[in-house]
């Protein structure tokens, strides 16, 4: 069982880590008071998201009707690339701008890797793989399987689709056991050979300080800086909800890829502490393409979520 509220969450929290971050993008050290100040690399409005969200919004469009067609989403990326984004990831525009159908895209990105082994691995699939963990809820080999294919559509190397792994068994744990120390329920799930990587980054998420972690375009330190971020920011005792924007606020003052590291952070604290966490004067101000709102996310997440329920 689960809670609707944790449902939603997971997809607002998301889209209000990502505008939040926005206008902070590649500033080294943010400081003062951070809001939801629009502008960034692509000029957005207060309170707009940015490519992060949008993407995440392609995959939920098709999960939302039953189904994690992996091709369909990849047509759905396409459209968005289409559609003109004011900012995009370098290795996914390179990817996406290649291909007609979203059939293609998987190979286009294995070749990608093949040209640039070591410019595969950005934070361009983890940021936008809630939606996966939502769609199968409680299934943790078809959260696995789902989080990798979808990565591959622009992100081949194994590394980018481990972090999706990771991410989405923790946003599962979140959503159905109250808990954000889910990532390394997910390690099981990785080939062998990894995982002692995996582990040891998550641990050094834990003991050093979240701006060790960047740079943080590398999927790695971008998994890092938001789990740092969320289990170094303290959970007030009188109103543990109130964790969620403290946490976010702590992921943009990490610095360099601010929209997204908060974006990340934001799933899965908003899969624990719910929609209703997300202050309010930051829900009215969500939007952005195409054209949705952030009640809007919530029934994206919800009809996602129903459908891996009655499967």
């Amino acid at each position: 069982m689960h809670d609707g509220d944790r449902v939603a969450g997971t997809l607002v929290g998301m889209a209000a880590g990502d505008a939040l971050g926005a206008g902070y993008e590649f500033q080294s050290h943010p400081s003062g008071e951070i809001a939801m100040i629009g502008g960034g690399l692509g000029g957005f409005a207060p309170g707009e998201w940015t490519d992060d969200t949008a993407m995440a919004i392609c995959i939920a469009e098709v999960t939302a009707t039953g189904d994690v067609d992996v091709e369909a989403i990849g047509d759905r990326f396409l459209a968005w690339h289409r559609s003109g984004p004011a900012d995009i990831g370098i290795s996914t525009a390179a990817v996406l701008r290649q291909a007609t159908s979203g059939a293609e895209l998987a190979a286009i990105a294995a070749r990608y890797l093949d040209d640039h082994p070591k410019g595969a691995a950005g934070n361009g699939a983890l940021m936008r793989t809630a939606p996966v963990a939502l769609a199968h809820l409680g299934d943790d080999l078809a959260i696995a399987a789902s989080a990798r294919a979808v990565a591959a559509l622009t992100h081949a190397d194994p590394l980018a689709a481990d972090g999706c792994v990771l991410w989405c068994v923790a946003i599962d744990r979140a959503v159905r056991e109250d808990r954000l120390d889910g990532v390394r329920d997910g390690l099981a799930l990785l080939p062998e050979e990894r995982r002692g990587y995996w582990e040891d980054a998550i641990v050094e998420a834990e003991r050093r300080p979240p701006r060790a972690f960047r740079p943080n375009g590398f999927t790695v330190p971008a998994l890092q800086a938001a789990h740092a971020a969320i289990v170094q920011t303290p959970v007030p005792a009188e109103r543990p909800a109130a964790h969620l924007a403290d946490a976010l606020v702590a992921g943009v003052r990490i610095g360099d890829d601010t929209d997204t590291v908060a974006a990340i952070a934001g799933a899965l604290l908003g899969a624990r502490w719910g929609a209703s966490a997300v202050p309010d004067a930051w829900r009215r101000m969500l939007h952005g393409w195409p054209g949705l709102r952030a009640d809007d996310l919530g029934q994206l997440a919800l009809l996602t979520a129903q459908h891996a329920r009655a499967g």
